[in-house]
């Protein structure tokens, strides 16, 4: 009996120990319940994106790529949170009193993580041929696509801080008093900021373009457009970085937007072949006239333009229809090339620096 009775008091004891902990087991099968739903969700996502991949729209593509990681992780936090609540109940931890402002940062951070997400998807989507009507090239896209997350970013602070107890209006307050001593340290940073807002206005080049600068020494394609700098990779294929702010001082060319290309000649030829100038200038014209590809649309000019120290000098002024460059060389030759079989096909030579060394003779003195 005595056994029994011992065996009686530790069985009532492990069950109070057990009603006691009960909260161990919950907070575990919620964790162990999380860690389910995630897998499951994992795969609902992968069965989604299959489907998505069948649609001709890309935008479904990107909202659930975009969706896949916050969803996910939505599901641990409100888990682990809801673990904590359970033992909330059993403790009396000032700690546990953050976790209903967790919970409320954490699901609007989520939120912001997806839109900005998705912002930067939709950035590189709507550069894409077939996507809209009339797609947009990067250095719009790219702006637009700042500004949204820059918006996103600033609601989503102001909303935290509302959440967490914070006067929103007392923050922008301070936010424009302090605003007027940041310009003043930031000055240059402010100008580079603007600098690179009219840039995108303006749009005076975009991302791809060839630009130069008669004022400095910049020469290259655009890379990249900041709010702070311009990047810039240069023909030897070196980066360089110009802030914003010296474009809005400085006169900026873009070859990349030029309608047609320029050739601009001068030849000579030797002053022995002054009567077969007016034919070769003449057949020359009809070359250029007959070309495929000469605009003849735009100024075509060939004529005798100086008598040089060594040369009868003719120039040719014309423009090709292409304005890729490595075309416009191969051209270029071209044209040059038939130049000269013009000039040699009508017996004429081309000239070159020369002197003519008269010697004066006298007439031999008799003999004394």
């Amino acid at each position: 009996m005595d056994f029994i009775s011992g065996l009686s008091d530790e069985f009532k004891k492990l069950i109070e120990f057990g009603t006691e902990y009960t909260w161990i087991m919950q907070a575990f099968l919620v964790v162990l319940a999380t860690l389910v739903i995630n897998y499951f969700v994992r795969k609902v996502f992968d069965r989604l994106a299959k489907a998505a991949e069948a649609t001709s729209t890309m935008f479904d593509d990107i909202l659930i790529e975009t969706a896949r990681k916050p969803v996910r992780f939505f599901i641990w936090i409100a888990g682990v949170l809801y673990a904590a609540d359970i033992v909330k109940n059993v403790s009396q931890e000032p700690i546990f009193d953050m976790i209903q402002p967790a919970r409320e940062v954490s699901f609007i951070a989520l939120f912001a993580w997806f839109a900005v997400r998705f912002i930067r998807q939709g950035e590189v989507v709507v550069q894409q041929d077939g996507v809209l009507e009339n797609p947009m090239d990067a250095t719009t896209a790219s702006a637009l696509g700042k500004l949204l997350r820059l918006s996103v970013i600033i609601t989503t602070a102001l909303v935290i801080l509302q959440t967490l107890g914070f006067s929103v209006s007392g923050v922008l307050a301070f936010g424009g008093i302090g605003g007027i001593a940041v310009g003043f340290a930031a000055k240059d940073l402010l100008a580079n900021f603007f600098g690179g807002l009219m840039i995108y206005l303006d749009q005076p080049f975009k991302v791809g373009d060839w630009i130069r600068s008669p004022d400095k020494n910049i020469e290259g394609t655009v890379e990249h457009i900041g709010w702070r700098l311009t990047r810039i990779r240069t023909f030897d294929k070196r980066p360089l970085y110009v802030p914003n702010a010296t474009f809005a001082s400085i006169s900026v060319e873009n070859p990349s937007r030029m309608t047609n290309r320029r050739i601009y000649e001068a030849i000579g030829v030797r002053y022995d072949d002054a009567a077969k100038v007016e034919k070769i200038v003449a057949d020359v014209k009809q070359m250029l006239l007959d070309h495929p590809e000469i605009d003849t649309t735009q100024t075509l000019i060939v004529n005798v333009n100086a008598f040089a120290a060594s040369s009868i000098e003719f120039f040719v002024y014309t423009f090709t229809k292409t304005t890729n460059w490595i075309a416009f060389h191969e051209i270029k030759q071209d044209v040059m090339v038939k130049i000269i079989d013009i000039v040699e096909r009508n017996g004429a030579e081309f000239a070159f620096p020369t002197q003519t060394l008269h010697v004066k003779h006298e007439p031999e003195m008799a003999d004394a």
